[in-house]
């Protein structure tokens, strides 16, 4: 069963520590209830605690926060600004030394702030809302 929760991302991630494969099971679930912001939001609202993985937790603040932005949600849960959701040196999602430069100019704002640097819409699965748009890198 997928979790229904960031909570449960990290109650589950406490037991497992694949933090990654946790949340791309969570964002299934959050793409599946599409429109439904109310409980979108609730999905999200409460503090899930920490992991003791700092980047796992950076990033669990940065998925809050955009999945929160991204989608309209009613507001941005206060749990994302915690201290320890921000790292102090940088994570590239891919680790990938030849698009660090890209991942640096598209990084969404809830991520670049934690010095996560990824692609412009990050938490993309099969579920994910395609219908709404996508975030691309502008070409010229």
């Amino acid at each position: 069963m997928r979790p229904h929760s960031l909570k449960e991302v990290a109650e589950r991630t406490r037991g497992d520590p694949d933090w990654d494969h946790h949340l791309r099971e969570f964002l299934d679930q959050f793409y599946g209830a599409d429109g439904d912001l109310d409980q979108q939001f609730s999905m999200i609202a409460e503090d899930p605690g920490f992991v003791d993985d700092e980047r796992a937790d950076a990033f669990l603040g940065g998925v809050g926060e955009h999945l929160a932005r991204r989608w309209h949600l009613p507001e941005i849960p206060e749990w994302v600004r915690q201290e320890r959701r921000y790292l102090d040196w940088p994570m590239f999602y891919p680790d990938d030394p030849t698009v660090r430069r890209f991942l640096v100019a598209v990084a969404p704002p809830a991520f670049r702030v934690r010095l996560i640097f990824t692609g412009p819409d990050p938490l993309q699965r099969a579920r994910f809302p395609y219908h709404r748009g996508v975030v691309e890198f502008p070409v010229r």
